[in-house]
């Protein structure tokens, strides 16, 4: 098992929906067979991104 695997493993604990979703991509994305499949869940892994990226800076905002 990889440090990341190993990781992510550990902080199941306190997993959000967001590290929920992230996890189902980066399975998603490890298990696809085609370079079609992994872009567009390439392209899902940025727009979840995204929105975590606005919700900080929306969060930062309010301090």
């Amino acid at each position: 098992m990889s440090t990341f695997d190993t990781d992510m493993a550990s902080s199941t604990d306190s997993s959000t929906p967001v590290d929920e979703e992230v996890r189902r991509l980066y399975e998603r994305y490890k298990s696809a067979e085609s370079d079609e499949e992994r872009r567009e869940i390439a392209l899902e892994m940025g727009k979840l991104d995204g929105r975590r990226h606005a919700e900080i800076y929306a969060a930062l905002e309010h301090e």
